[in-house]
């Protein structure tokens, strides 16, 4: 039971990141739409995603914060921004990542390097800045993007892949640390979305993977922007360690 020095604010504050575009873009704007003020983090061309965040509607309740996902110190700096600016931080969303694909046996060590510090400790470092202001407000929604990969696997994707595993297992273990402070922990795993990436495959991948997607088509960002905000309202609060799958059948459990 939630006493009343820790009632739930009128107003959430989420943090999107890597919410320039693609999915990132749809989450952020999708949790505007819920009425939340959003931070919408990149890490360049600030000026530009201002000017978009200001056209959208509620754009008011929208902010642009740099964040560079491999550097502590702006990750702790956005944060602190944020906490001064609107006095807490309800939602996270680590959605930020890169892909470096190659088949194994080509492979630099670089590459793999790389996505893990990217797509694994990029989340550590986003969790670990907000988890001390969650606990102490008792509320929390940590949300983390990873894919479809991340369970089945995929040729010349082995460090995408692991990352994203990693982020479930990693989501996992935080969600049994935080349970009792009013803090969830989720991810959603999203298949093949409709994005820059997709629409450069050649049309014989496409209709191979389609094949494989019981639906025949593709995702979209609004599709991945609802479950978020579905794990960020507060009526999904007992729902923690999930790994939500929003990928048309194309991997079912």
């Amino acid at each position: 039971m939630r006493d009343k020095d820790n009632a739930l604010p009128a107003l959430f504050t989420a943090l999107v990141t890597g919410a320039n575009r693609g999915i990132g873009w749809a989450v952020a704007k999708g949790l505007l739409e819920a009425g939340h003020q959003v931070y919408f983090g990149c890490r360049s061309k600030e000026e530009e995603l201002k000017s978009r965040v200001a056209d959208l509607p509620g754009g008011e309740r929208g902010e642009v914060v740099r964040l560079d996902l491999n550097d502590s110190a702006s990750i702790d700096g956005a944060v602190e921004s944020i906490l001064h600016r609107s006095g807490r931080v309800d939602i996270l969303v680590n959605n930020a990542g890169i892909v470096r694909d190659k088949l194994l046996v080509r492979m630099e060590e670089a590459d793999f390097r790389e996505v893990i510090d990217v797509n694994l400790v990029g989340p550590f470092r986003m969790v670990r800045a907000v988890l001390r202001p969650m606990m102490k407000q008792r509320y929390g929604r940590i949300i983390s993007i990873s894919s479809v990969v991340g369970t089945t696997g995929n040729a010349g994707q082995a460090n995408y892949a692991a990352s994203k595993g990693g982020l479930e297992a990693f989501s996992k273990s935080v969600a049994l640390e935080v349970g009792t402070r009013g803090i969830t922990v989720n991810v959603v795993a999203p298949g093949f979305i409709e994005t820059d990436m997709t629409a450069g495959l050649p049309e014989s991948v496409t209709s191979g993977v389609l094949d494989r997607i019981p639906v025949r088509r593709f995702g979209t960002g609004e599709e991945i922007a609802h479950a978020v905000r579905f794990l960020a309202d507060p009526a999904a609060g007992y729902i923690t360690g999930a790994v939500i799958p929003v990928n048309g059948g194309l991997a079912m459990p």
